[in-house]
């Protein structure tokens, strides 16, 4: 990915991006029912490295599983490239965690941009405290083994109903997080810029009194003609 594009990418909200998809006819790419565990102020941007979960069977998910060096829980905690976000399939279950604060940790030490499950995490509290962003569904003690089994690396998945391919570009605000496919990344971050300095615009406009018919959507020639001198006056 260009390092223009995810400098674009870190300053558009994730709303604005779910409306530039819309308009690609991708109605269904944000992460439903996760959250930060604590809003970091600041954009999580990185490509998908993924993790499959499925349900538990008994006679596989001992703790002993954990002896094993390549476990896929773990052996995708050292695989996760830097700079790219490790997103989980769950199941959308947060009854049992999909990770703790050492994983996570552990990520954060390697450069891992930022996690996301449809599941939860164990240890939550700490996980807010780490410098990198975190998402997940609630928080969630049990350890993951409980219902949980770790499958399959760096895979096709859903997460929260999004459909997750490795290297899709993955953004996640204050607000949610949303998966935009690799090959429209860099369109998608153009349009998304131009997007935000418009509602930036709106919103002076909005504060100053003014009504938003013939303004948002800007279906008025003057607002336009205003649009354009605002740009100029504030460096957008």
């Amino acid at each position: 990915m260009k390092p223009e594009t995810i400098e674009k990418l870190r300053k558009v909200s994730v709303a604005t991006l779910a409306t530039a998809l819309y308009k690609r006819g991708l109605r269904n790419q944000t992460i439903q029912d996760v959250r930060p565990v604590k809003g970091k102020g600041r954009n999580m941007v990185g490509p998908a490295f993924t993790l499959r979960y499925m349900p538990a069977r008994e006679d596989r998910n001992s703790l002993a599983v954990f002896r094993n060096p390549e476990h896929p829980q773990r052996h995708a905690v050292e695989l996760c490239p830097a700079g790219h976000v490790f997103v989980m399939d769950s199941r959308k279950d947060p009854r049992a965690a999909s990770a703790g604060d050492i994983l996570l940790t552990r990520m954060m030490k390697r450069g891992v941009e930022g996690v996301v499950t449809d599941g939860g995490f164990r240890d939550s509290m700490r996980i807010g405290e780490l410098d990198m962003p975190a998402y997940h569904s609630r928080p969630s003690p049990p350890t993951n083994l409980t219902l949980h089994e770790a499958i399959d690396i760096n895979v096709p998945i859903g997460c929260g109903d999004a459909p997750v391919f490795p290297g899709d570009i993955v953004v996640g605000d204050d607000d949610a997080v949303i998966v935009i496919p690799a090959h429209l990344a860099d369109e998608v971050a153009e349009e998304a810029t131009e997007m935000t300095a418009y509602e930036d615009f709106v919103v002076s406009r909005v504060r100053e009194g003014h009504t938003i018919v013939g303004l948002y959507p800007a279906t008025k020639d003057e607002n336009l003609a205003l649009f354009a001198e605002w740009r100029k006056a504030n460096n957008r």
